[in-house]
């Protein structure tokens, strides 16, 4: 009977604690919404992106792996910036293959001439 009356007890001390815990939480209260990591786009945008750029890029993990919306972004980004790129090298090649072929019409060459070489 003595064991019985000392756990009706401990078990209402418990109970009261828990309910004082919870019901007056003093100023603090309930715990505060915490605030989802979000992604810190690490591309610049001021220059191109380059490989180191790309290494160091790391995406916050969500409840069930990566935020879609983050990642969609940067390969979205990067997606245009290698369209840019191939567009820069397209231009670039076609003005070479024009330039020589103006070249190649005039028989004159495109390479700079060494030092004591004459034209």
């Amino acid at each position: 009977m003595l064991m019985f009356l000392f756990l009706v007890v401990a078990l209402a001390v418990v109970v009261a604690a828990v309910t004082l815990a919870v019901v007056g939480g003093g100023e603090s209260g309930a715990l505060p919404e915490a605030a989802p990591e979000r992604f810190q786009d690490a591309l610049p945008y001021g220059r191109p992106v380059d490989r180191a750029d790309v290494e160091t890029l790391r995406f916050p993990v969500a409840v069930r792996g990566y935020r879609m919306t983050d990642v969609d972004d940067a390969l979205r980004r990067l997606g245009a910036e290698l369209a840019e790129r191939d567009a820069r090298i397209s231009d670039l090649e076609a003005a070479l293959a024009g330039a020589r072929a103006a070249t190649a019409a005039t028989g004159t060459s495109l390479h700079k001439p060494e030092q004591g070489e004459s034209r």
